[in-house]
């Protein structure tokens, strides 16, 4: 026969069943708890696994240099000379291109009349390739007279009468003078300085 149910009992019975609600809830959390830490070691274990790979680098450089262009000329004093009617001479100037790079270069001449004598124009002189008595035609585009000796042009590019020297080359030039057995007597004591420059100019993209 079935005892009565009484108000204790239905109290246990509750008490039991609000015990056994809270554990499931708890069991939930744990269970989304782990849940949540495997996923995350997960994240970060392919984060690391993402790191480990193989790599490699190489690498080039560029080193850029001018180039220059040196003229000079030796020697630097070619003729002090006392002539007379009827002498003449000549010397070889040597043309250097100190730098790396291709040159161009033009003569041009100055020549002093401080006496009014013009000296200048009765003094005779040529310029020629290789050492004296050098070959070939003048090169001077003037009259012959030494207020008049130069060749090429300072213009910039290559003009007519322009000489050119590859880096490092040297060249020969052969300056001869000569003053005419005819000068007359007006010309005693007469005197002139003659200042030669040379002037060089690049090749490369410079036609």
């Amino acid at each position: 026969m079935d005892l009565p149910v009484t108000e204790h009992d239905l109290d246990q019975e509750l008490e039991q069943e609000f015990e056994r609600s809270v554990e499931r809830r708890r069991k939930r959390r744990r269970g989304l708890i782990a849940l949540l830490l495997s996923l995350s070691l997960s994240t970060l274990g392919a984060g690391a696994m993402s790191l480990a790979i193989f790599t490699d680098s190489s690498a080039s450089s560029g080193t850029w240099t001018v180039g220059t262009v040196d003229i000079a000329v030796s020697p630097s004093v070619m003729f002090n000379v006392t002539a007379m009617p009827g002498d003449s001479g000549s010397r070889t100037l040597t043309v250097t291109n100190g730098g790396s790079a291709s040159l161009r270069y033009a003569l041009t001449s100055s020549s002093t009349n401080a006496d009014l004598k013009n000296l200048r124009d009765q003094l005779q002189m040529t310029v020629k390739a290789g050492t004296c008595p050098g070959a070939g035609a003048d090169l001077s585009s003037g009259t012959g007279t030494l207020a008049t000796v130069a060749f090429g042009s300072t213009t910039q590019g290559n003009q007519a009468g322009d000489r050119t020297l590859a880096g490092g080359a040297t060249e020969d030039l052969c300056f001869a003078w000569s003053l005419p057995l005819t000068t007359p007597d007006s010309f005693q004591g007469a005197t002139t300085t003659t200042t030669f420059t040379f002037t060089s100019e690049q090749t490369a993209n410079n036609p």
